[in-house]
């Protein structure tokens, strides 16, 4: 299962933030990163949000049951068999004058004894020590749950700021519009307008109305998919966004960091759990003894009597037996091993490839808030210019509002897309992964 290495194909959503004056919203807003949350007073930051889903997470509580379990196991494992309780009533005649005679004949005899198996401690220690690995698997298991969960509460958290940061963004392009209806017409009462002017206003505004219904449609559909992980929080306002242009992984050490990835650590521990199977096969080369001690009761005219006695498999096909179970084992073990090569060797070209886009992504946002976003506002500053001047029409006007908002929407898309990619990068590891092999330090492309 690779998806916290596979980039979202879901309906991308967008951000603005007005850039001078009241007409220009810029992409994003450069916060500085902290050790705190990103929050302000009665709102719901990212950092918050991925807690309370961690909290909240069955998934999490059911990896510390597994745990638990591995664990009792282990104690249980290590412990020599419960004797066993045998009684029964030896050679008691059938028939003749003595039948069913517990005491006539000299032969018949009540016996109690008890057995025990005695395993040896090497053997029991191997069995203690699969289930130690068994827990080791279910905290790596449960690592990546976090991890998992984390990612997931980030990218709805993302999803629901951008679809509510574009609907504000559409929602003051309408008001322009509002405007226009109302210039339009005054335009034509004065004489120096016309109807089309009208209806071409009003239009937009319809056209604006139709894209703010898709956007609250989003809204939504962002707040069911967030509440699904932290609930009625979900309704909070959301506080400022984290920054997006740092990520935890330095892709120079990429190929020694992502061998501690919680879902690579679960094929590892895969591997040490075959390992201790290997272990106890070995063991099992050697048969365990059992010894049994009886008392027996005959008649009153006989001796009573003791009974001892061992046991001991008889391992006479080793050959086809316990060494091909060993072989077995150790196949598995080499197995778990180089799936879990391929596994690295995966992720990193999968990580890698994300970081690129992630970078390119940046780059081309970049673009859109010093270059297209600006030079589009500009045009349409100038339009409205020559309208109050009597050199452009209306439908002009309205032709560069619309231009305005696609060039916005466009790069505030993109910026959406490259901070679901961060966030996917980001928490690849648990936020709390202070081990030093999880830690990593901040990464900032030098672009």
């Amino acid at each position: 299962m690779l998806y916290p290495f596979t980039a979202s194909s879901s309906t991308p959503v967008v951000v603005s933030r007005l850039r001078r004056g009241s007409c220009i919203f810029a992409i994003s807003a450069a916060l500085t990163f902290s050790s705190g949350a990103w929050s302000q007073e009665g709102s719901l930051s990212l950092l918050a949000a991925q807690q309370r889903a961690v909290e909240l997470s069955r998934q999490v509580a059911a990896k510390d049951y597994a745990v638990s379990s591995s664990r009792d196991m282990a104690v249980a494992a290590g412990q020599l068999p419960d004797p066993i309780l045998r009684a029964g009533i030896d050679n008691l005649p059938v028939n003749g004058p003595d039948r069913f005679s517990l005491t006539n004949d000299f032969m018949t005899m009540r016996r109690i004894g008890l057995m025990q198996e005695l395993t040896r401690s090497d053997k029991r220690q191997a069995r203690s020590e699969r289930f130690e690995r068994e827990a080791e698997k279910g905290l790596a298991e449960k690592s990546f749950a976090v991890a998992s969960v984390e990612r997931a509460t980030a990218l709805a958290w993302l999803d629901l700021y951008y679809a509510q940061a574009i609907d504000a963004a559409i929602t003051e392009q309408r008001t322009q519009a509002k405007l226009e209806i109302q210039a339009a017409e005054g335009a034509y009462r004065a004489g120096r307008g016309n109807q089309a002017d009208i209806f071409a206003a009003r239009s937009a505004v319809a056209t604006f109305d139709n894209q703010s219904s898709e956007a609250q449609r989003r809204i939504l559909n962002a707040k069911t998919i967030l509440s699904r992980w932290i609930g009625k929080a979900a309704d909070m306002p959301l506080a400022a966004k984290p920054p997006t242009n740092e990520i935890r992984l330095d892709p120079a050490t990429l190929d020694t960091v992502l061998l501690h990835h919680p879902e690579i650590a679960i094929v590892a521990k895969q591997a040490e759990i075959a390992a201790a199977e290997a272990k106890l096969a070995e063991a099992n080369k050697r048969a365990d003894w059992s010894v049994e001690v009886a008392y027996q009761q005959r008649g009153p005219a006989y001796s009573n009597m003791v009974s001892v006695g061992i046991s001991l498999p008889l391992q006479w096909d080793q050959k086809n037996r316990q060494e091909r179970e060993l072989s077995s084992k150790l196949a598995l073990v080499e197995q778990a091993k180089a799936e879990r090569d391929d596994m690295v060797r995966e992720h990193v070209a999968q990580t890698r490839a994300m970081i690129n886009e992630w970078e390119n992504g940046k780059e081309r946002q970049q673009r859109y808030e010093n270059e297209l976003i600006p030079l589009a506002n500009d045009r349409t500053g100038a339009v409205i210019a020559a309208y109050r001047g009597g050199k452009a029409t209306l439908s002009e006007v309205l032709a560069s509002r619309r231009n305005v908002i696609d060039m916005r929407l466009q790069g505030l898309q993109l910026e959406a897309e490259t901070a679901r990619l961060w966030a996917q990068l980001n928490y690849l590891f648990p936020i709390d992964a202070v081990d030093s092999h999880q830690f990593m330090p901040i990464f900032e492309d030098s672009k």
